[in-house]
């Protein structure tokens, strides 16, 4: 017999989805008879796996050892030892700088990304064990292509990790991005249209009419510095689609220098070959927080800011004061 006593961790969600990540070897259909048969029960009781778990809820497993090891594994992945540049982090949250060229989530089983990065960073600190990982993985709530930089959200609690995610999808935490673009820009505008995917390619097209299988996009844009050559733009997400800045901002002439997809090809071998620019100069600047209720009421309205990568300065010659 084993005992399991729900930890904040794991409170909130219903029995037999803990059970899945606990047993994550053995099928519904075997979770369900145990339950039946009362070799798994909760709070002593016969249950269904129903149940919304609290924490302090005790859940015992009927069943030997072998048969739990069994259907029991823990997947921790070896990486190479990164340093992560945190720029917040509580019992809830972590706001990490997250470098270009680092994925935020994996594409292939052998990948290595931010998650995992995440993980190990959580393990070695002692704020997360191995158990741990039986029933509650921490991971990133939103995503950064490949090669753009700054603010990543995670959540290293459930509670943080369904807060923050709840905030993404209904966009009241807001985000703000600076990128370089190409040309001189001097005036603050709205910009809208529609967005196609191409699912093969992984790549979007823009058009001013709405298409089939498009959708409908908004994207907000200031220059906060220009060049001459190039322009420094701060840019809200009205709509958050598939790489929306960046075929958006070139669909209008101004492409952001250094992107290899959406850019321009002259641009930015230039930009390679002058400043050593070899991604796109898009970052994720700042996130600012509406007002929440516990466990994470204490960020309500604070902002955070990531620093620019070096390369926008050298571009630029310098930076405005308040994006530095």
């Amino acid at each position: 017999m084993r005992s399991i006593t729900v930890n904040k961790n794991e409170a909130g969600q219903r029995l037999d989805k803990l059970l899945a990540k606990y047993l994550n070897l053995a099928g519904k259909g075997f979770l369900y008879k145990m339950m039946r048969k009362k070799n798994i029960v909760l709070n002593g009781k016969k249950c269904d796996g129903s149940e919304k778990l609290s924490e302090g809820d005790e859940i015992k497993l009927f069943l030997a050892d072998e048969t739990i090891e069994k259907f029991s594994e823990v997947k921790v992945q070896k990486v190479k030892k990164t340093k992560l540049h945190i720029i917040y982090e509580d019992d809830h949250v972590l706001l990490i700088n997250k470098p270009s060229g680092m994925l935020s989530q994996k594409a292939k089983e052998q990948d290595e990304s931010l998650v995992e990065y995440l993980i190990d960073y959580l393990l070695d600190s002692g704020k997360l064990t191995k158990e741990d990982l039986r029933s509650f993985r921490p991971s990133v709530c939103n995503r950064l292509d490949r090669n753009t930089s700054g603010l990543v959200a995670a959540g290293c609690s459930l509670a943080g990790l369904q807060r923050l995610s709840a905030m993404f999808k209904d966009r009241s935490l807001h985000k703000y991005y600076l990128c370089v673009v190409s040309g001189s820009v001097r005036e603050k505008k709205r910009i809208e249209g529609f967005l196609k995917k191409d699912e093969k390619t992984n790549q979007v097209s823009i058009s001013q009419k709405e298409l089939s299988d498009s959708a409908p996009i908004c994207t907000e844009y200031e220059p906060l510095m220009e060049t001459g050559a190039y322009t420094l733009l701060k840019v809200t997400l009205i709509t958050g689609r598939t790489h929306q800045i960046r075929a958006h901002l070139a669909s209008i002439g101004h492409p952001i220098v250094g992107d290899m997809k959406y850019g321009n090809p002259k641009v930015n071998e230039e930009a390679k070959r002058q400043y050593h620019i070899h991604s796109q100069m898009l970052h994720s600047w700042k996130l600012v927080f509406p007002q929440m209720e516990e466990p994470l009421a204490h960020l309500s309205g604070k902002s955070f800011t990531a620093p620019l990568p070096g390369e926008f300065a050298r571009v630029l010659g310098s930076l405005p004061e308040g994006v530095r």
